[in-house]
């Protein structure tokens, strides 16, 4: 054999062992993305579904007053808290709920690789809380309540810049010692102080009894869900003149001039950008849901008559998810549109009418 032919040889060797160690490391690679998937998702999710609110660097309040989802003091709290809070909502605050049961664009999996994904991004150990009450005096409670909660929580618990507590779903999907950390621990990067150096164990015990005791003896609405208008009824008023609006800055009209139009029964399409959950829990009558992170806009466009019919977006920001949807409506070549300036809850606030999806009201007592 000659030298030549060794070193040939050699080259081949070491050139199968290269290729079959680079094949080895691809797989391996591919292994890890493929392992990795879930989380990359979730951070797509993340940012298609919460950051409009919550930031897109989850620093809160960015909207309508969103928590920070950088507190430590919230991400100890088990997968199991965050994600029921994730897919049944808040009820009494914009966050609505995202599981698609609910009418919300994730499954049970999508939320649950979410919240892992948020812990993930903060260095902190976490715990799941156990079932067991917190006895407490709920006289005390309710005193302690309305000197040091009502102000951001409200007085019957209906939430302002605190979250809502006076609620059916709140109370029955989070448990006492859940509430009781988020009062001893507050949380950090939000109003929420940590009262376990303001009050007595006694006095947090109390307040936990107290908002479980808001649950009991109340009555429970089933809802029935309403079916969404189709493309044939989007239009309210089809053969009427269009709603003419004065625009401030060509761009947002007043609940008040709006109100006026439906009621002289003017031609207008209502569409609520908020999550269909919220939609079905309550909105303007006639009103399309459209969520803000509906990703096929031009679909929806060719539902859409671009005849001068006034297209006005509303949420409950007060602004933004309409704001959002607005300005994709208008790229694709819709000029007549417009943004209702106080939102869906300032139009409740100005005692304007809403529809609601119907309830069957249950009576707890006979329940067995």
């Amino acid at each position: 054999m000659t030298g030549r032919t060794c070193i040939w040889i050699v080259r081949t060797a070491v050139s199968k062992t290269l290729f079959l160690l680079t094949a080895i490391f691809a797989i391996e690679e591919i292994e890890v993305v493929r392992a990795d998937e879930p989380m990359a998702v979730a951070a797509l999710n993340y940012q298609q579904y919460c950051a409009l609110c919550h930031g897109g660097e989850r620093q809160g309040h960015v909207n309508d007053h969103a928590p920070s989802l950088r507190s430590k003091s919230l991400m100890t709290s088990g997968e199991r808290e965050m994600f029921k809070a994730t897919a049944y909502g808040r009820f009494g605050t914009p966050m609505a709920g995202f599981l698609d049961e609910l009418g919300g664009p994730m499954n049970a999996d999508e939320i649950r690789n979410l919240v892992r994904w948020l812990r993930s991004q903060v260095e902190v150990d976490s715990f799941e809380f156990s079932y067991d009450a917190v006895a407490g005096n709920i006289e005390i409670g309710e005193e302690v309540y309305a000197q040091h909660c009502a102000s951001c929580h409200g007085a019957n618990g209906e939430g302002g810049t605190g979250t809502a507590l006076g609620n059916q779903a709140m109370l029955s999907l989070t448990t006492d010692k859940f509430l009781r950390h988020a009062i001893e621990h507050g949380r950090d990067g939000t109003a929420m102080l940590a009262f376990g150096e303001i009050l007595s164990s006694e006095e947090i015990n109390g307040v936990t009894a107290f908002l479980r005791s808001r649950a009991s003896g109340w009555a429970i609405e089933k809802p029935v869900f309403r079916v969404p208008p189709t493309a044939g009824d989007y239009v309210i008023n089809p053969d009427s003149l269009a709603a003419e609006f004065e625009l401030t800055d060509g761009l947002y009209v007043s609940s008040a001039q709006l109100l006026k139009a439906l009621e002289e029964k003017r031609r207008v399409i209502l569409l609520d950008t908020r999550a269909l959950s919220r939609w079905q829990l309550m909105h303007i009558e006639g009103s399309v849901p459209v969520p803000y992170y509906n990703q096929e806009v031009e679909t929806l466009a060719k539902d859409l008559p671009n005849d001068g019919t006034m297209i006005v977006t509303y949420c409950e920001c007060p602004r933004a998810a309409a704001e959002s949807m607005n300005k994709k409506i208008r790229e694709l070549g819709f000029s007549n549109t417009a943004v209702l300036w106080e939102g869906v809850g300032g139009w409740v606030s100005l005692g304007y009418p809403v529809s609601r999806g119907e309830t069957t009201r249950i009576d707890v007592k006979n329940i067995q």
